[in-house]
């Protein structure tokens, strides 16, 4: 590996993927030992020439997991970083995350919510802390967590049960010892990735993190989805996958994992 971080971003046809590394290379501190990879899974999209943004085009439509396999696979960074091709980021998240992740942890960062048309962070309280919990009885979700919230406000790296998929940061010898790929069998081609990781890095030994001395910003949802649900080629099914990763992982959660969070 001859840089510190690789950032991945798997983009289909996203209007913000430009807006989004031009403010991960205004706002890291890394200098050239960061790599920026725009996955462009399937299309064509115009990204400016810096000697820090290395594109990776898919001849074909892969889905969203596929893509950021392909961005790992050729990622030369200690650390490898996924962002949703839609995400502001604090100045220096990159130096912060990577002096602090420990060799078994996932890690993200307090996550605020972006309005893409300004670029700008919205006035809503971030999220911090996230309980895994089955939703409604059929699917893995992430819902905030305030109790711990506040209990815990003063400790700024501690462990949570989950995340939002559009930004976490592992060292790359995690990925491969552990993670492997995201699986697309069963799976399909998107959604229950976060999870998928954390799952395997808990049986693994290893810690989901929480960094609150940094933080990013993810497209608030009032705004249009960029993706419209995957392609004709590649329908994201998102019931299937719902149901596969609680056929994989509901016993492991109910009878290990809840008893050692008191859940």
């Amino acid at each position: 590996m001859d840089k510190k971080l690789s950032i991945i971003i798997p983009s289909y046809k996203d209007p913000y993927l430009q807006k989004m590394i031009d403010d991960i290379l205004l706002h890291s501190e890394l200098g050239d030992q960061l790599e920026v990879i725009p996955v462009l899974d399937g299309c064509w999209q115009e990204v400016k020439q810096d000697p820090r943004v290395v594109v990776l085009h898919l001849g074909q439509n892969s889905g969203m997991r596929e893509a950021i396999n392909s961005g790992v696979r050729i990622a030369r960074g200690e650390f490898i970083l996924r962002g949703d091709a839609h995400c502001a980021f604090a100045q220096g998240f990159d130096k912060v995350l990577t002096e602090s992740c420990q060799p078994n942890w996932i890690m993200t960062a307090m996550r605020y919510f972006l309005d893409p048309i300004q670029w700008k962070v919205m006035d809503i309280r971030p999220v911090t802390y996230e309980k895994l919990v089955i939703q409604e009885g059929f699917k893995f979700a992430g819902q905030r967590w305030k109790e711990r919230d506040e209990a815990r406000k003063d400790i700024m790296i501690d462990e949570t049960m989950a995340m939002q998929g559009s930004m976490w940061l592992m060292p790359h010898a995690w990925w491969d010892k552990v993670i492997g790929e995201l699986q697309t069998e069963g799976y399909g081609p998107a959604y229950q990735d976060s999870h998928e990781m954390i799952f395997k890095t808990w049986k693994a030994g290893g810690k989901m993190m929480i960094n609150k001395n940094t933080w990013f910003a993810h497209k608030h949802r009032s705004f249009a989805r960029s993706h419209n649900e995957g392609t004709p080629e590649n329908p994201w099914i998102r019931e299937k996958s719902w149901a596969y990763a609680l056929k994989v992982w509901g016993d492991y959660y109910k009878n290990e994992i809840c008893p050692q969070w008191g859940l």
